[in-house]
């Protein structure tokens, strides 16, 4: 019982963040996919979350967007080489992403990801 008022009483305390947060990582569980702090360097992963950042970035003079995708554990840079926009790829969309995964400047990071667009909120 006194988990239970604990828990209660957590809840009622959490800050906004700290209730997308976990959110967020409930999503992570439904469609199957990894939290982003288990995801392993060179391993193909699927995770999922919320896109928090999405920016045109030219590399060698070819166009590349770039998105920060975060799953309520850590962040994600997807890059797609190439692409100057891709239509649904924008900031507080929901997504799973599938690749393996790499670091490029000290990140986690897919390229040219496949994903799979989510309703809004799920």
């Amino acid at each position: 019982m006194a988990g239970l008022f604990r828990r209660a009483v957590a809840r009622l305390t959490e800050g906004d963040d700290e209730v997308a947060d976990r959110e967020l990582r409930g999503g992570i569980e439904q469609v199957g996919a990894t939290p982003v702090v288990s995801c392993s360097r060179g391993e193909p992963v699927c995770v999922a979350g919320t896109l928090r950042a999405v920016t045109l970035r030219p590399r060698a003079g070819a166009p590349t967007l770039e998105a920060e995708l975060y799953d309520g554990t850590g962040s994600i840079t997807l890059i797609w080489l190439g692409r100057r926009r891709i239509g649904g790829i924008e900031c507080g969309r929901s997504l799973v992403a599938r690749g393996r995964m790499t670091v490029h400047e000290g990140r986690p990071t897919i390229y040219n990801a496949a994903y799979e667009l989510r309703p809004s909120g799920a």
